[in-house]
């Protein structure tokens, strides 16, 4: 990368950084289980809902708790579970339609990313009555108080419950709008470890591998504050101290509990820090290829990592030792090489490979310049790198014969 571009990239991202004290940021009150929820809306004075999922996480019988509850409490329940991988938009429209015509007045979203997004975009629209998601995509553009939401994730790892965004899908245009804004932060987390009980080693392994991500890409970062480096050291340490437990020993709710934790300190951190080129170059997989996002993450972590060298050090040997992997006194480089080595067998653990199956390396040059427009000048990398950099990391994780 010139120098023109470091320079634009790096004023660009001091602006952000100064200006986040002022930025309300918050992070969600914690539920610890699906049972507190009716109190909470009792002392809301909240008298009905609507629960947005999807028709899988419904017929496993996940939300059927809940929507017992509530029926003994005489709080009204409309559910919307149509929502999809990548929600649309006509499905947003639908859940607001419902909404409306129930007269709800909280939001539940029950499910991974995909759900919690989708009801946070309905709560947008319910909030901005006189906009459609077109316009409220970008930043900053919503600036009304949404209806009081609740995000349950049955997924250790995506940490939507956390965030200030939500990602919708327009698919006769393929365009995704993002709205991103601070009132769509959900007002409550339910972490709740039943309702990951049944999540199939896999999910487990990739969503907590993406969690992991998340805390090391915030911490590695430019724009890290005291509070997000603690978020993302916390939850490193639960990270590695119970993922595997979790991917080999479903009922273990300990271990899941402590996922779901770590996963929300993961999301809180980098709502506020970011993430980096890990993210940059998985989201630009899974929007071409539609590969799995969390494995991809743990994929590239390691790589991308190296790709950094010795400017994250520092980092890498604080990260070791928040994962009992070094001591205070070892040496920096001695201890980034430990924790780099850590993920990789970690992964190796999981059933995570070192490589994405059906990249095709004449896309690469494309790959690389999604990439790069994604992160630059956005994201607060360690290192700042163009897409000629970038391409070194599709290469790195390309199969020899794609």
């Amino acid at each position: 990368m010139n120098i023109a571009q470091q320079l634009f990239c790096r004023a660009f991202q001091f602006g952000f950084k100064v200006a986040i004290p002022v930025l309300p940021y918050r992070n969600p009150d914690i539920l610890n289980a699906v049972d507190e929820i009716p109190e909470l809306l009792h002392k809301k004075g909240i008298t009905s809902v609507l629960l947005v999922t999807d028709q899988s996480i419904r017929s496993l019988g996940l939300t059927k708790h809940l929507e017992e509850i509530l029926e003994q409490e005489d709080i009204d329940l409309t559910v919307y579970d149509k929502v999809e991988a990548n929600p649309t938009v006509a499905q947003v429209e639908e859940a607001r339609r419902l909404y409306i015509e129930n007269d709800a007045q909280a939001l539940i979203g029950f499910g991974g990313g995909s759900s919690m997004d989708c009801a946070k975009a309905v709560g947008v629209l319910i909030a901005r009555p006189d906009k459609n998601l077109e316009q409220l995509g970008g930043i900053l553009k919503v600036w009304k108080k949404t209806p009081l939401m609740i995000a349950v994730p049955t997924t250790a790892g995506t940490g939507s419950e956390t965030t200030v965004a939500a990602v919708i899908v327009d698919p006769e245009t393929k365009h995704k709008y993002a709205v991103m804004d601070f009132p769509l932060i959900p007002d409550y987390a339910v972490l709740d470890p039943e309702v990951t009980r049944s999540l199939p080693p896999s999910i487990t392994a990739g969503t907590g591998m993406d969690a992991l991500t998340h805390a090391v890409e915030a911490y590695i970062g430019n724009s890290t504050t005291k509070q997000t480096r603690r978020e993302s050291l916390r939850a490193v340490r639960l990270i590695f101290h119970n993922l595997e437990r979790a991917y080999r020993n479903g009922d273990d709710m300990k271990a899941r509990r402590n996922m779901l934790r770590a996963a929300y300190l993961a999301g809180c951190a980098f709502t506020v820090s970011y993430v980096g080129y890990v993210h940059a170059v998985a989201h630009t997989l899974g929007g071409r290829y539609n590969v799995p996002h969390g494995q991809t993450c743990a994929t590239v972590l390691p790589y991308v990592l190296e790709g950094y060298g010795a400017k994250i050090y520092p980092q890498l040997k604080a990260l070791s030792i928040a994962a009992g992997l070094s001591e205070m006194d070892e040496d920096e480089a001695l201890a980034a090489r430990k924790f780099i080595q850590a993920v990789k067998d970690l992964n190796a653990k999981l059933k995570i490979p070192d490589k994405v199956n059906g990249i095709k390396r004449e896309e690469i040059p494309l790959l690389a310049k999604l990439a790069a427009k994604e992160a630059n000048p956005v994201y607060p990398v360690p290192v700042l790198m163009d897409e000629r950099e970038l391409k070194r990391f599709f290469y790195d994780i390309s199969e020899v014969d794609s």
